[in-house]
């Protein structure tokens, strides 16, 4: 009866149960998605849309990638989960393929992109005081401005987003906030006592797709390793050739201490996170220290090594990389052309547009909504923002299709 409900559903319908009976904490676009496959979705009326979202870039392989979804379903059927109190025949297999994957030593699984970061920073905190020598809660982390790590209470106590802060504290102290994309204020920061770790996002997405200057990345990892501080890239968004290399980090061949990776690393069909680090800085956490009852269950194991397979045998970074040149060639015709459109900015398929006007005005939201009556779907960011981050199994022509719907969007302003 459910089931036959639920089919039946307007998209008014569904929209009003969301409203009344889930915490009002998003702000969706009114598109009500019911199927999806590749690059596209389809809402419950059947209407065909591009997602040039892809869930905040875990659906980089593609929405209902076969190979991963059937990877899915034959291990749901064997085993989903046993915790950590005893062995499975599915984790040891994900341990040794995702470390060789990404160059590393060793990799502690979690679930969710907020999870893993809080494990780097424990992980890194805990190195501080065992191997670097720092005194116990002394340590202090580097952050930027305007990062987007999470939403947990101690990530909230480094962000400068009035939203993601406001009436949640007491905040967590220990945390030295920089500005992105400055070395030098980088370079006075790490000079203070009891410096454990550098956090950054190779590219800042939440906050509008920043992409820093280049020679940042390795000038930030060759003062932490002057300094003996452990460099931690946040590649949540940023990695699983989203920017058109596995890693946004591997543009200045930039080696992290720590990494942390979420979102595709299970092509968006089940939590799967992971922070992976050389065996000196992981040994510090012992049984019992840290954990999670899902964090490496077999389902989560089969799950990711297709949707890390999936990567290397479309050739999804080389895909993404030459499609995204093609994209801001073509966007920076509209910027030449309309004064509606300042700027495009980006790299691979994580771009982003800045609307000529003010961040409290509704210009980029009303864009989007023309987008979705046009067939493609895309969210503003910080007002006058709109992130456009496609699946990364797009072809050329499915793009060249997009940047017409962009451009015809952008006519009707």
């Amino acid at each position: 009866m459910t089931t036959t409900m639920e089919n039946q559903l307007t998209s008014q319908q569904a929209i009003e149960l969301e409203n009344n009976y889930g915490a009002h904490n998003y702000h969706p676009l009114p598109v009500v998605l019911a199927k999806g496959e590749g690059v596209y979705v389809w809402d419950v009326d059947g209407k065909r849309y591009y997602d040039f979202l892809s869930a905040y870039s875990a659906v980089n392989q593609g929405h209902c990638h076969p190979k991963i979804t059937n990877a899915l379903i034959n291990q749901a059927k064997e085993l989903t989960l046993t915790s950590r109190a005893f062995y499975n025949d599915s984790l040891g297999l994900y341990e040794k393929f995702v470390t060789e994957y990404f160059g590393f030593d060793k990799v502690l699984p979690m679930n969710t992109g907020a999870e893993a970061v809080e494990t780097a920073i424990k992980l890194c905190r805990k190195w501080a005081y065992e191997k670097k020598g720092i005194a116990e809660n002394e340590a202090q982390i580097i952050v930027c401005n305007n990062n987007f790590h999470g939403r947990t209470t101690t990530i909230i106590s480094f962000s400068n987003d009035p939203d993601a802060r406001k009436n949640f504290g007491p905040y967590t102290s220990g945390f030295i906030c920089v500005e992105y994309d400055d070395l030098s204020a980088l370079e006075k920061a790490i000079q203070q006592k009891n410096i454990a770790g550098f956090l950054v996002e190779p590219i800042q997405g939440e906050a509008g797709v920043y992409v820093p200057s280049e020679g940042y990345l390795s000038k930030a990892k060759a003062l932490c390793e002057a300094n003996n501080v452990l460099f931690i890239a946040d590649e949540v968004q940023t990695g699983i050739a989203r920017t058109g290399k596995l890693l946004a980090c591997d543009y200045e061949n930039v080696h992290p201490d720590i990494l942390i990776l979420g979102k595709a690393l299970s092509g968006g069909v089940y939590p799967v996170s992971a922070v992976l680090a050389s065996n000196e800085i992981m040994e510090v956490i012992k049984p019992g220290q840290h954990g999670s009852t899902f964090g490496g269950n077999p389902l989560a194991a089969k799950v990711a090594i297709a949707a890390l397979e999936v990567i290397e045998e479309e050739n999804l970074a080389e895909n993404t990389y030459r499609l995204g040149e093609i994209f801001r060639k073509e966007i920076n015709k509209l910027v030449n052309e309309f004064d509606l459109v300042k700027a495009v900015r980006g790299k691979g398929l994580l771009n982003a547009i800045l609307i000529n006007d003010t961040e409290d005005s509704s210009t980029a939201w009303d864009i989007c909504i023309k987008l979705r009556d046009n067939g493609l779907l895309a969210k503003p960011t910080h007002g006058n923002i709109i992130r456009f981050a496609p699946p990364l199994v797009m072809n050329e022509e499915q793009l060249l299709d997009c940047v017409s719907i962009i451009r015809k969007t952008i006519l009707e302003f």
